[in-house]
């Protein structure tokens, strides 16, 4: 459960850094989407809870990513336990240093018709997901997203505003369970080394690569 949680995760992160100037009368709602067609790249740190539905925090994670759209993105959780995750456009590694493993997914299949159609940078996210205005409480203004499709494993996410930069997000799902990420030190449209979106697998490293799907 714990690794599938921050699997899910990463790749809610690949594209939701600062956004738009605010006008005076925007919404949430109305930043994000300013967001989603300006930001190209994006660097923070983060700090993760996992709650069972009891609102009981179960797990706590910290680490750093960054991004660069489409479809590229580096998440590495470093406290309590190392992971990496990598996207290079065509495939999602992912490496568990405590198994010697790494897993590698086509990244359309690991990512299509979930959160991260949010973050990996698809130009019409309104034909995967429905948006709405969340309203205002903890300081932020918030963005719900809604999944058209019913087999995401999740609810909804939400997606929480501070002036001009993404805070917060929160996974709903389905089982009553949270995960909440608060953002730190996040950049936009910083220059990121390409190398930071290569991936090697580490000598002795046990590699699974899922199968092509069929047609």
């Amino acid at each position: 459960m714990r690794r599938e949680l921050l699997r899910g995760f990463a790749c809610l992160m690949v594209a939701f850094p600062c956004l738009a100037p605010r006008a005076a009368d925007a919404s949430g709602l109305d930043d994000f989407l300013s967001f989603n067609a300006a930001t190209r790249t994006a660097t923070a740190r983060f700090e993760q809870q996992v709650l069972d539905r009891s609102g009981k925090v179960v797990e706590r994670a910290s680490g750093t990513f960054a991004f660069a759209r489409p479809g590229k993105f580096r998440w590495t959780y470093e406290k309590p336990n190392a992971q990496v995750l990598v996207g290079d456009g065509t495939k999602l590694w992912i490496h568990d240093p405590d198994l010697n493993q790494v897993t590698v997914k086509r990244i359309d299949a690991a990512i299509s018709s979930t959160p991260a159609a949010l973050l990996a940078g698809r130009d019409d996210i309104t034909a995967l997901f429905t948006l709405r205005d969340g309203g205002a409480s903890d300081g932020l203004e918030w963005v719900e997203a809604t999944p058209k499709s019913p087999d995401t494993g999740f609810d909804h996410v939400r997606l929480g505003l501070s002036g001009k930069t993404l805070a917060a997000m929160e996974l709903s799902d389905q089982l009553g369970g949270r995960t909440m990420l608060r953002f730190s030190g996040l950049k936009a449209n910083v220059a990121v080394s390409p190398d930071t979106f290569r991936f090697v697998a580490p000598k002795g490293a046990d590699v699974i690569e899922d199968a092509p799907a069929r047609r």
